[in-house]
């Protein structure tokens, strides 16, 4: 064989011993904890929408399309050196800005109450918002993760300019408005800045802020009468159980009605009868309460507990500050938005339209989780020794 046929072959060999050596070296728990919720989340988008659903399988065929397409976005991050990313955040953050801007254009379309997306045709829709979160975290993980001189705290400067920045991409999506898109990326912000461990006078002033600004929200008319009578149910579901406090009424008739073990997939009549709103979606959590129980709801939940303990672990083993901001912020983001959307099915939260992460029907919502979860393999594979 000459030289010039063996050096490709070589190169192919190596190539392919690199990638398995990728695959080999990912966090395996976390890995099967993702595949496990996207199994269980595609069989609830089914049983939710297998009535009325176009063809019956019409948006379960979607939704394992956007699983498939989330799955080669994490492939393609998790190939991705998180020391190097670090020079493209403001890149990434800046596409990102131009998404949300885009939004508030005739570009912009309205689903739900919120002007929060763009169509792109054959019924697929595009939301900016979502990857505005990734975009925000890698910007202030960059930003943060270099201490000032003889410190380890990030420079005055730099969280000033980290705040500003937050600040304008919370205006932009409040615009929309989404206010639950609004109250993740504050949890973002305000993460980032303990993590990075910043002085207590900024923790202070931040909740300040965000104090001063809930009031303001509020006194000022900028919520939508939708938002606000979300809020009335949320305070007492039970003065208008037909009319605001519908949702929440039926999201708990719905959980408690699966008892211990629940009724069977596709055999619950709560969803059948589509008598929860959006139970693809916000609502899928109701959807495992009822036909999987108690003890399938804990499951769910459950496993949202293994991603975000490893997602912890692999934070607290990184020794790259780069890298501890970017998994410990993403673990942040990931829990609020799970606590805040199982809160509000069981009325413990507000109604404020977060999916659940890994479980919900959605497109962008999926992409950017999926990412998130390649970012967490990228960090952890590149901390662990050969």
């Amino acid at each position: 064989m000459s030289r010039a046929m063996a050096a490709p072959r070589r190169s192919f060999a190596r190539r392919a011993m690199a990638a398995s050596s990728v695959v080999w070296r990912m966090d395996g728990v976390l890995l099967v904890a993702v595949v496990a919720l996207s199994v269980i989340g595609t069989m609830l988008v089914w049983s939710s929408t297998r009535t009325w659903a176009p063809g019956s399988t019409g948006l379960v065929k979607k939704h394992i399309l956007n699983l498939c397409i989330g799955g080669a976005l994490a492939s393609a991050a998790v190939t991705v050196n998180h020391r190097k990313l670090r020079a493209y955040a403001p890149l990434v953050y800046g596409v990102t800005l131009i998404g949300l801007f885009l939004v508030i254009t005739p570009l912009g379309a309205t689903v739900n109450g919120a002007h929060s997306w763009i169509m792109l045709g054959g019924g697929f829709a595009f939301q900016p918002s979502e990857l505005a979160k990734l975009g925000l975290v890698l910007m202030l993980a960059m930003l943060l993760a270099q201490p000032a001189s003889g410190t380890e705290r990030p420079r005055g400067l730099d969280v000033v300019i980290g705040l500003v920045l937050a600040v304008f991409t919370m205006g932009l999506v409040m615009l929309q408005p989404d206010l639950g898109t609004t109250m993740v990326i504050g949890v973002i912000t305000a993460s980032a800045m303990v993590i990075a461990g910043v002085r207590k006078r900024w923790i202070i002033g931040l909740a300040l802020v965000v104090i001063g600004g809930a009031v303001a929200v509020w006194f000022l008319d900028v919520l939508e009468p939708y938002q606000i009578a979300r809020f009335t149910a949320f305070l007492n579901p039970a003065s208008d159980p037909r009319g605001v406090g519908y949702n929440s009424t039926q999201s708990l008739i719905a959980i408690g009605s699966g008892s211990l073990f629940g009724k069977g997939l596709f055999d619950g009549g709560q969803t059948t009868g589509r008598f929860v709103p959006e139970q693809h979606t916000d609502f899928i959590f109701t959807v495992a309460g009822e036909e999987f129980g108690f003890l399938g709801s804990v499951t769910v939940v459950a496993l949202l507990g293994v991603i975000l303990l490893r997602g912890m672990r692999i934070a607290r083993q990184c020794g790259d500050r780069f890298g501890t901001l970017t998994a410990g912020v993403i673990v942040c983001w990931l829990a609020f938005q799970s606590f805040v959307n199982v809160g509000m099915t069981i009325g413990i939260m507000p109604i404020t339209g977060l999916p659940l992460p890994f479980v919900s029907y959605g497109g962008t919502a999926t992409f950017a989780n999926m990412i998130a979860i390649g970012l967490l393999q990228a960090i952890h594979i590149r901390e662990q020794p050969f």
